[in-house]
């Protein structure tokens, strides 16, 4: 079995308490089994604290939307009194996901967690994948590791702009963009908070990439590929990455261009498209219906 990662995924480190963006609030958190049986086989006042704090299998929220364990420090009493190892799976794997294969399994850091968006914005050289371990693939999933691979060198391609680049994805992909109104599109999606709805308010699809930003928007793009192609939907993979670049580029346009603002754009995006379980099909649709 290969494990595969990105260049940079070893620097992580959850920040905690210094999260602006805890993602110990406003996410419903449910527990696995395993974990589950864990707390109910556990004695004394933590065990008892446990058993009040899950209903129907997750965390009961308090009416701010915090999860009961996490205290006004910022910090994770479980962890504090037990360590990481009484986690339940998602806590101890967010940001992560995972991909796989029938003899890999490629793992990344989703970017709807603050940490995790700053580790990408701040590489400098271009992101390469890292692999770890023997892998026996077959012969459809070669095909598309090395068309993969492609796509991601046209993306990292620094003697073109950024925008060439994102042109020369769609034409590779067989795919475009259709000339629809986006705004009007993305205020249609599920949505989970009214700062991401105010932000798409002035959105107005641009063609362009802040010329300030080239760098970090190719990291942004390379991520994007990476999270959303697949062996079958490489033009809906590529689509989504070009959108979701320009969607993210377009909005930064509308007000303050730092660095700061950027990244929350990007944690926003994130949350609001690829943790849903139906935005991204919605907008690979769109793209797909287009183009048939």
């Amino acid at each position: 079995m290969m494990l595969v990662y990105p260049s940079y995924y070893p620097d992580f480190r959850c920040i905690a308490d210094r999260c602006r963006h805890s993602c110990c609030v406003g996410w419903e958190i449910d527990v696995d089994a395993a974990t589950l049986a864990l707390y109910d086989s556990l004695e004394g006042e933590l065990g008892d604290r446990l058993r009040r704090s899950i209903a129907d299998g997750h965390f009961v929220q308090d009416a701010s939307g915090r999860c009961p364990f996490l205290n006004d420090s910022g910090l994770c009493d479980l962890i504090t009194a037990c360590g990481e190892g009484a986690l339940c799976d998602i806590c101890y794997e967010h940001p992560r996901f995972r991909h796989w294969y029938s003899d890999r399994e490629e793992v990344g850091l989703g970017l709807c967690c603050e940490a995790a968006v700053d580790l990408l914005l701040q590489q400098t050289e271009p992101i390469a994948l890292v692999s770890e371990g023997e892998e026996c693939a077959t012969a459809e999933e070669t095909a598309f590791f090395e068309a993969r691979k492609e796509l991601f060198a046209i993306a990292q391609d620094r003697s073109a702009p950024l925008t060439a680049r994102m042109e020369r994805l769609l034409e590779l992909g067989g795919v475009s963009l259709p000339p629809l109104d986006w705004r009007t599109v993305y205020l249609s999606l599920e949505r989970l908070d009214e700062k991401w709805t105010e932000e798409l308010q002035n959105l107005r699809l641009l063609a362009v990439v802040p010329s300030d930003f080239e760098r970090e928007f190719e990291h942004l793009l390379w991520y994007f590929l990476y999270r959303h192609l697949r062996p079958d939907g490489i033009a809906e993979g590529v689509g989504l990455a070009v959108l979701s670049t320009r969607v993210v580029a377009s909005l930064l346009a509308t007000g303050e261009q730092t660095t700061k603002r950027l990244a929350d754009l990007v944690r926003q995006y994130s949350s609001e498209i690829e943790y849903s379980d139906q935005n991204p099909t919605v907008l690979a649709e769109k793209i797909t219906d287009f183009r048939c």
